[in-house]
């Protein structure tokens, strides 16, 4: 590989000669060989916007003058657009701070806004005004705010609507209801999704209200949060910025001083992801029991088959989408424990894990706003619901005799249930020969669709 020379206040450093950033990101991609995983782009980008904020601001404060600032904007702009995507290769497990990110970005932009034919530097131009300190949380919080509003909202929008489409479809269908997962009384096919729609619903709200402390910004706090080297207004002006290149609504944070320490709106945004991963879990499994056998299990929906389930066993399929989900939504809840790790690890003025918060947050976004719609689209629209399947256990199920307590009481209808198990036989015909009701009054007190409706049978 053809290399360069790129000096830092550590001395010089070879850097391959194509790459755009300069020598303490080189210094990083030595540090750090860990994971070889790098900082999300979205990360990325979020960390160019601040720059682009920064040097509109500065120009706006009269501290940076216009060639310069219209050079890094440009720059700011194509890297935004993803056109250099490869120059950001440092480890996401790299110092605590995120100083290695925050440079890395400075050096690419100070490179391409050179290129204008005017001297910028990384340091002096593209990071004025600001810290590593300070970028990086307000980048955490920028990217993880854009994430939510244009990927996992709308995702979540389509999961809810493809589950209130099917409860509309289903609203007729009576099956049987389970409590540890044994038979219990009867519920429509509208109602057991109706849940689903409103634990989905609820994980939004949820969320929703995490957003309004996540966009609260660090940025102005500079090194420690005495706003050092931060001019007057700066912050105002960089949330400002941020809003109208986001449509979002951003702040300035009460305190700069708990910005930087701590994380505790990432980690309150992650843990109502670990909630939404919960309802995500509950759908997925539920949809799995319903669907298994097609012989030997419930057998009450069969999903779409979409690949073959075995290399030894032909024919088989297997319930993948509802399995990817679990598997999705057990790793949000294992990066939510990370999150909380690292969010307590604020050693006086900065948290120093920093990056694993980032990363680990942008991987929960996406993992659930792909899996909400891999659900709603390949699962829930198109299972089928097997309707013959559902009828004679339904009238088989010994708990309709729940609705005789407030007639025969408790004791007797415990016997009727008990009877009519042993024996295989429907409630009706064992309760018909164990009362004086008569089988006009048992088919209206022991109608399933009736007892949906729930209220005291009579």
């Amino acid at each position: 590989m053809e290399t360069r020379i790129e000096r830092d206040s550590m001395g010089e450093l070879e850097v391959p000669a194509k790459a755009l950033y300069g020598a303490q990101t080189q210094r990083a991609i030595n540090n750090f060989p860990v994971s070889g995983r790098p900082m999300p782009v979205a990360f990325i980008h979020a960390v160019t916007r601040i720059k682009l904020a920064a040097a509109r601001t500065n120009l706006t404060l009269g501290l940076l003058d216009e060639a310069r600032a219209s050079a890094i904007e440009k720059a700011a702009l194509a890297v935004i657009d993803g056109q250099y995507d490869e120059h950001f290769p440092i480890d996401v497990y790299q110092t605590g701070s995120g100083t290695s990110t925050n440079m890395n970005v400075n050096e690419v932009l100070a490179t391409l806004a050179s290129r204008e034919g005017i001297e910028v530097g990384p340091n002096d131009h593209v990071n004025m005004g600001q810290s590593s300190n300070d970028v990086i949380p307000t980048a955490i919080h920028l990217s993880a705010a854009i994430a939510v509003n244009e990927q996992l909202r709308p995702a979540l929008a389509i999961l809810q609507d493809a589950i209130d489409k099917r409860a509309s479809e289903l609203a007729h269908v009576v099956k049987t209801g389970r409590t540890h997962l044994m038979d219990a009384m009867p519920l429509r096919m509208d109602q057991e999704l109706g849940a689903w729609s409103s634990q989905v619903n609820q994980a939004v709200e949820r969320i929703d209200s995490a957003m309004e402390r996540l966009c609260r910004l660090a940025q102005g706090g500079t090194a420690v949060g005495t706003g050092i080297n931060a001019p007057e207004g700066f912050a105002a002006k960089m949330a400002d910025e941020l809003s109208q290149q986001t449509g979002l609504t951003f702040t300035p944070n009460d305190s700069f001083f708990a910005s930087l320490a701590s994380q505790d709106a990432a980690v309150e945004l992650s843990g109502q992801l670990k909630g939404l991963a919960c309802v995500v879990m509950k759908i997925a499994n539920d949809l799995r029991w319903m669907n298994s056998g097609p012989l030997a299990g419930l057998g009450e929906i069969e999903l779409e088959a979409l690949q073959p389930g075995s290399s030894i066993m032909p024919g088989k399929v297997n319930p993948v989408i509802p399995e990817s989900a679990a598997q999705a939504a057990a790793q949000v809840i294992g990066l939510d424990t990370a999150i909380t790790v690292a969010g307590q690890s604020g050693n006086f003025q900065l948290n120093v894990m920093l990056p694993l918060v980032a990363s680990n947050l942008l991987t929960s976004i996406t993992l659930m706003s792909s899996t909400a719609k891999l659900l709603a689209e390949r699962a829930i629209a198109t299972f089928k619901v097997r309707e013959d399947n559902l009828q004679g256990p339904l009238a088989r199920n010994p708990i309709l005799v729940t609705a005789l307590n407030s007639v025969i009481g408790y004791n007797a209808a415990a016997a009727i249930a008990k009877k009519a198990y042993q024996a295989g036989r429907p409630i009706i015909d064992v309760a018909e020969e164990e009362t004086d009701l008569d089988r006009a009054t048992l088919e209206r007190l022991l109608d399933p669709t009736v007892l949906t409706k729930g209220g005291v049978p009579h």
